[in-house]
């Protein structure tokens, strides 16, 4: 019973813990610990003092609020008591309610009992105590969520439990617990058992883990089942609609089919009549035009007879009254004829040829009714007749009208021809009433006759044509576009006239433009004659089946029949299916395509009928303007563009993804350094596909300023002063502007909109990008043009002021809240760092963009001064580099070269230092930009004055700037100038002026003449020179270890990039090899990565004669063994360890050293006569005849 009582008890555990009944849970634990079952708590001992259910520290803080004292616990404890009676009162009422229900129930359920009870007895018994199975580890999770109904059974035997094992107030408070069931109601369910936790103990013990699963896989089979089942049923009762509806529309068509067959059984038989009746018609047509002939010609005789015998005017004059009459008659049955014959034959085919041929001789009659005068000849009658009937093969009727004409040619006299004319004419009158319409009916049948044999002809030219073509020359098949043309547009039968475009189309292979313009030309002209219809059908399927060919002149083509083409199709084609195989042409890997793709959807804009696919064609607008092709951007541009703008009417829209694009382009790209709060790590490092985009767009900026522009024009809401091309800017206008309280967004758009996005845009740009900085300052220079100075002067320059950190007047702008504090707020610098970030960034655009225009010189001039000159020197040392970079950016316009050099020589004869390396600074970096008349005429005077200077700090300054003169300028003049300041430089015999003569040398090494590299490899052997004369004289001092790496890295650097040059043969042997010989032997200065550089130049240089080299380098300098062996183990040059000894040596900076130590006092005599040995030297040098002469 114990091993029982505890598995019921775990039982119940677990359910209130996986139900979260945490408040039963723990009266439970309370009344275990009571009835001193601590084994059987075990488990909700550990959940309750689990510090991640139960926190510490909110179990303190609960016990902490409140502290007990006498007074408050015993009123606490008379409330409990009162509660308790409550408690007690309602324990009873419930237990008695239990009883009576549980009593009902043992009475329902006796026989159940006995069944269900008597087996679990039995096997207790028999086999002892109950033995829990192992495999019996199935969760309430692996069984699913519990139903209402399962969890209404399970509290309901939980309750009873608790109450049966005495656990009275975690029954209690489980009742209270539960507060969305009702547990004193327990419906009669197979589940509601006397002592239901038992029963399903026992139930579960009996049963095995695959049973359960098993049953619970069933009922969830069961519920499927049924929904299904309910699916079904529903399926069904559609489908019998479905099926009546089919019924019903099954009978309705077999009645019309029935009525559809008894109509073309009578069509049939109509059809047959008609046929029969056109038979008898033909024979009375035969006849009737063999009676017709006969009869003109009797009276083409008888008026010839009346011309030719001259009848007396008496004796005559009664005919024409007759004549006359009878004619009138026979018009009159003529009429009655026509409109008899137009009835019966107007069905067929046959009747309408008839009618042809009818007015052929209707043609021949009337002339003669109408002229009475006029005589034409018999003989002309006859052989029109005669031709009209072959026509009609009709050999009786040819045969009659032959024996007439006969007759007529052999009458004797006046009398019998007017006799027999007269008699004829009397005798026949019958038969002329159908004269009219039978010559109708046979011009007709001449037209249709025509038309067959040209059918004939169409048909006989398509099957030719698709032989013939192959076998034309190239140059010559256009001339075969007029009959493709022809067979194309009258061929009856659609394949062939699909063969015959699908021939025209690939006429030639790869069609030149010219013959591409002559293949459109005819597809334009096919197009009109064949109207919309085939056009769509015939013509554009066959030109789009190319769209993918493998020949680019062949998809040209198609990107032109998209806008020629377009014109002819129905208005919903144009923007559906066209404008997808325009979509598709902008992503071909040809530039000529997506080029004619640009154009073409410029012409087919205005063809749309409505906006509707704007948003999409203005995707692909930007896409085609960002395209990596300088002529599709061109193209863009220039013609789609402006269409897009004049048919979708969206500027606004336009100029808003504009900017969004821009700065886009330059936000996605990785920062220039990964270290926060640095400056560069607010710099965005721009890849070619981005630097392309920002330019473009830029560019396409400038070109939509002319429309923004002119709708600011439109859109003004102020009346004021205007010339002949509209609104001015003035100042009395801006005036104006600013004391009104109206909207003008398309004014607005550029101080609120555009100049803060090219100010966020530019902050967002390494120095390197000067194009792009060039692209802004043209587009705020153009702006300035087109809205002139006035609005340079109150609203551009104050917004550019106010975001280099200035204080700018704001007076001019509208007194608008927000405006303001987005000026002063969002785009003045807030701290150092965006302080620094706009003076290199925003400050290039400021001097070139609002005060490099023309009317702002003077306030350049100014501004520069102040910003160089006149400024603390603190805000000159915080932000020095950014200002030479600013300064370097405005030198790239040569209109500001002279303003420049008037400051920069003020700094130069400036008792301030600080101002005279910042004026050799300046002069380093603007030398890039200057021409070689400039540089002679106010460079190097500049430089040469700060040579001399007596600061240590100016003169290495002045010696960089040399440099950078040397590597840009290779002018003769300039290089002698060059020399003659750095032999005063090498003069001075310091350590410090030695190394920044051969670091600024060496940036000039490709870049100079031979010359020039001679006089560096002369500095080398002089510098060796000396240093070794130092050594013999007084030892080197063990501390000055860090002076040789310095200079043996310095000289390393000037070998290798010497090496890279096309160096002279002597200079090879007088200099280069004995500079790697000597700095090869100071092991110890010497870095590895230098000294293997080092080896391979000499073997290479050497040809493998390293040995003679060797002693044609003692003997050339004059030195004993012993001397260079000292040497190489005491040398003086070496490498600086900080720095990468791999590197180029284009890439290193200058730094100017701040302290300069002065070495031992030398022997100045040796050092002169050593230094104008070599200069001798060097300059007899240039005379030789190895040297290549200097290029300008």
């Amino acid at each position: 019973m114990d091993v029982e009582r505890s598995s019921l008890c775990n039982c119940v555990v677990n359910f209130l813990l996986e139900e979260n009944y945490l408040l039963s849970a723990f009266e439970l634990l309370h009344e275990l610990l009571d009835d001193g079952r601590d084994d059987q708590a075990i488990r909700l001992k550990q959940f309750f003092s689990d510090p991640t259910h139960f926190p510490p520290d909110q179990i303190t803080r609960f016990n902490s609020l409140r502290v007990a004292d006498s007074q408050s616990l015993l009123e606490d404890k008379e409330s409990l008591e009162e509660k308790l009676a409550v408690k007690e009162y309602e324990l009873r009422l419930a237990q008695e309610d239990i009883y009576t229900l549980k009593a009902e129930l043992l009475k329902k359920t006796d026989s159940k009992l006995d069944e269900s009870t008597g087996p679990i007895a039995n096997t207790t018994a028999n086999n002892g105590p109950v033995v829990q199975p192992k495999k019996k580890d199935i969760s309430f999770s692996d069984l699913g969520p519990l139903k209402d109904n399962e969890r209404l059974d399970i509290n309901c035997a939980v309750k009873e439990y608790l109450l049966l094992a005495g656990y009275r107030l975690t029954a209690m408070t489980f009742y209270e617990e539960v507060t969305d069931q009702n547990l004193d109601v327990w419906q009669n369910t197979s589940a509601c058992v006397p002592d239901a936790l038992r029963h399903y103990y026992y139930e579960y013990l009996s049963s095995t883990a695959e049973a359960a699963e098993e049953k619970i896989a069933m009922l969830r089979e069961k519920e499927s089942l049924l929904k299904e089942n309910g699916s079904l049923k529903d399926n069904q009762q559609s489908l019998l609609k479905s099926k009546e509806m089919s019924d019903a529309q099954v009978q309705a068509l077999t009645k019309s089919l029935e009525a559809l067959q008894k109509d073309i059984k009578v069509k049939e038989n109509l059809v047959q009549d008609l046929k029969k009746t056109l038979e008898s018609q033909r024979k009375e047509l035969n006849d009737c035009r063999a009676d017709i002939t006969s009869l003109k010609m009797h009276i083409e005789g008888a008026r010839s007879g009346k011309n030719v015998l001259g009848i007396d005017s008496a004796n005559m004059q009664p005919l024409p009254d007759s004549h006359n009459d009878e004619i009138e008659h026979f018009q009159n049955e003529i009429e009655m004829l026509k409109a008899k014959t137009a009835v019966s034959m107007e069905p067929t085919d046959s009747t309408k040829r008839d009618e042809g041929n009818e007015g052929e001789v209707r043609k021949i009659e009337e002339p003669q009714e109408n002229d009475n005068a006029s005589s034409i000849s018999l003989a002309d009658l006859v052989s029109a007749d005669t031709e009209m009937m072959m026509k009609q093969g009709s050999d009786d009727t040819s045969s009659t009208s032959e024996k007439v004409s006969e007759e007529l040619l052999i009458s004797p006299g006046e009398g019998g021809v007017v006799g027999k004319s007269d008699s004829f004419l009397k005798e026949n009158g019958k038969h002329s009433l159908e004269t009219d319409g039978l010559l109708k009916k046979s011009d007709k049948l001449d037209a249709e006759s025509n038309a067959e044999k040209g059918l004939g002809t169409i048909q006989i030219l398509s099957n030719a044509l698709p032989k013939i073509v192959p076998y034309v020359l190239i140059n010559h098949r256009e001339e075969l576009l007029p009959l493709i043309m022809c067979a194309i547009e009258r061929h009856p039968d659609s394949a062939t006239r699909d063969s015959l475009t699908h021939t025209l189309f690939n006429l030639i292979k790869r069609p030149d433009e010219q013959q591409r313009r002559i293949i459109m030309d005819a597809c334009v002209t096919l197009a009109k004659n064949v109207r919309e219809l085939r056009t769509e059908t015939e013509l554009l399927p066959q030109c789009w089946e190319q769209i993918n060919h493998m020949y680019e002149e062949r998809r040209l083509l198609v990107a032109q029949s998209c806008g020629e083409l377009a014109e002819f199709v129905r208005p919903e084609i144009r923007d559906s299916l066209i404008l997808s195989i325009v979509q598709q042409l902008i992503e071909d890997s040809a530039t000529v395509v997506r080029e004619a793709a640009a154009h073409n959807l410029a012409l087919l804009l205005p063809l749309f009928p409505n906006t509707d696919k704007y948003f999409k064609v203005e995707e692909m607008m930007f896409q085609l303007v960002c395209d990596p092709s300088g002529i599709v951007v061109e193209t863009s541009i220039k013609e789609l563009v402006p269409a897009v703008i004049k048919w979708g009417n969206k500027l606004d829209h336009i100029l808003q993804l504009l900017l969004s694009h821009t700065l886009g382009s330059a936000q996605r790209c990785p920062p220039l350094s990964g270290v926060e709060g640095s400056i560069e790590s607010h710099l965005h490092v721009l890849g070619e596909r981005e630097r392309w985009n920002i330019d473009v767009l830029l560019r396409l900026l400038s070109e939509l300023l002319s429309y923004v522009h002119q709708k600011a024009i439109e859109t003004c809401p102020f009346s004021s002063d205007s010339d002949s091309t509209g609104i001015s800017f003035t100042l009395s206008f801006l005036e104006l502007y600013a004391g009104g309280h109206l909207e003008w967004p398309a004014f607005e758009w550029l101080h609120i909109e555009c100049f803060p996005s090219l100010i966020q845009l530019s902050s967002l740009l390494p120095q390197k990008e000067d194009n792009l900085r060039n692209r802004i300052t043209r587009f705020l220079l153009a702006v300035a043009e087109c809205f002139g100075e006035p609005y340079l002067t109150h609203i551009m320059l104050p917004v550019f002021l106010v975001a280099v950190g200035d204080d700018a007047e704001l007076k001019l702008f509208p007194f608008k809240t927000q405006y303001l504090v987005f000026i002063v707020i969002g785009l003045r610098p807030q701290s150092a760092m965006a302080h620094r970030l706009a003076i290199m960034c925003v400050l290039p655009l400021l001097l070139a963009g609002i005060l490099g225009h023309t009317s702002k010189r003077e306030q350049l001039t100014e501004y520069m001064r102040n910003l160089l000159i006149r400024s603390s020197e603190q805000d000159r040392q915080l932000t020095k580099n950014e200002i030479i970079n600013s300064v370097r950016f405005i030198c790239t316009i040569e209109e500001n070269h002279g303003i420049i050099f008037n400051i920069l020589w003020e700094m130069v004869v400036s008792s301030d230092v600080n101002l005279k390396i910042s004026a050799a600074n300046l002069l380093k970096v603007i030398v890039p930009y200057i021409d070689t008349k400039v540089a002679s005429a106010h460079v190097l005077p500049a430089l040469v004055t700060l040579g001399s200077d007596q600061n240590l700090n100016v003169k290495y300054a002045s010696i960089d700037a040399f440099g950078a003169v040397a590597q840009h300028f290779k002018n003769d003049m300039i290089v002698d100038k060059i020399r003659v300041q750095m032999d005063a430089f090498l003069e001075d015999g310091s350590h410090e002026a030695t190394i920044a003569v051969v670091r600024a040398l060496l940036v000039a090494v490709p870049h100079t003449t031979d010359r020039l590299r001679d006089y560096i490899l002369s500095i080398f052997s002089w510098a060796y020179a000396n240093i070794i004369f130092h050594f013999t004289a007084s030892p080197s001092p063990s501390n000055d270890v860090i002076r040789r790496r310095e200079r043996a890295n310095a000289f390393c650097e000037s070998i290798r990039a010497l090496d890279a040059t096309d160096l002279p043969a002597s200079s090879v042997r007088d200099y280069l090899l004995p500079a790697i010989q000597n700095l090869l032997k100071d092991t110890d200065a010497l870095d590895p990565a230098h000294k293997e550089a080092l080896e391979i130049i000499l073997k290479e240089r050497s040809g493998g004669t390293f040995d003679a080299i060797s002693k044609v380098m003692g003997a050339h300098l004059g030195l004993a063994s012993s001397v260079s062996n000292f040497f190489g183990e005491s040398g003086l040059l070496g490498k600086k360890e900080s720095g990468d000894a791999g590197g180029s040596p284009l890439a290193e900076t200058i730094e100017s050293p701040q302290s300069v130590s002065q070495p031992p006092v030398e022997d100045t005599r040796f050092r002169r006569i050593m230094r104008g040995g070599f200069t001798d030297m060097l300059r007899g040098k240039t005379k030789s005849s190895e040297d290549i002469p200097p290029t300008q």
